[in-house]
């Protein structure tokens, strides 16, 4: 018996959701591939679940830190062709999975009705322990729950149909990055400019390392030869889940 061809991903949406922990976690791995989504007329919206206050490597206070970040996730948003830019405002550091995140982020998920959400795997990546910051997995997880079953049941949360008029929003796709598991590489080459000009933004998570373009790209130029692109080329990966 022959095995089932994998799922491929919609060639092209409507809208997309990215959900990702702290401002500046879209710019590294993903914003290429939200620059070639805008760019071929996608909608792109961010929800940033907390604003980032436990980041950055100087003496700047931690009550302007938060201000900060968000101010640099608006302008690296930008950038890359996204004006739509939301904070959850959860403390930097220290989210857990609760019932509260889930019906917030289901909340944005049926404020924005995307047919495809990106968000941090919940799986730990055992080789590149980094990219498993434990606020990176927790929201994973909850953006998960919220894609299913959350948002798409009239029945959870129904104080956001009661109480806000949301009605549910079937999520088809779910991109998870800093994946284990990475099925997809998207070809981000020609828009490198603009990923790099997005990460710039985030003066106080990246000023302090000189080498910032050599280390981003070499690990896309590697990301790019272990799918088979050809040399010289960089790319974006992601786990493509289908949730239909």
């Amino acid at each position: 018996m022959t095995a089932p061809l994998p799922h491929r991903p919609a060639e092209h949406v409507e809208r997309v959701l990215c959900v990702l922990a702290h401002p500046d976690d879209v710019d590294f791995g993903s914003a290429g591939t939200v620059a070639t989504w805008t760019a071929a007329g996608t909608e792109v919206v961010y929800c940033i679940v907390t604003d980032g206050d436990a980041g950055g490597f100087d003496e700047t206070p931690r009550d302007q830190m938060g201000p900060l970040r968000q101010a640099e996730q608006r302008a690296a948003a930008a950038a890359v062709g996204v004006s739509d830019v939301r904070f959850l405002g959860y403390p930097d550091g220290r989210l857990e999975l609760t019932l509260d995140l889930r019906r917030d982020i289901s909340r944005v998920i049926r404020q924005v009705r995307p047919q495809r959400v990106l968000t941090t795997s919940p799986e730990r990546f055992w080789d590149r322990i980094g990219a498993s910051h434990p606020d990176h997995m927790t929201v994973g997880e909850s953006t998960l729950r919220a894609v299913y079953p959350d948002a798409r049941n009239p029945f959870a949360f129904p104080e956001l149909l009661a109480d806000e008029g949301l009605d549910a929003w079937s999520v088809s796709e779910v991109w998870l990055g800093a994946s284990p598991q990475t099925d997809h590489a998207v070809d981000v080459t020609d828009v490198m400019d603009a990923k790099l000009a997005a990460l710039r933004c985030h003066v106080t998570q990246v000023s302090h390392n000189p080498e910032l373009e050599q280390f981003v790209t070499g690990w896309m130029r590697q990301t790019a030869n272990r799918f088979g692109l050809p040399d010289g080329r960089l790319a974006e990966a992601f786990h493509v889940v289908h949730t239909a």
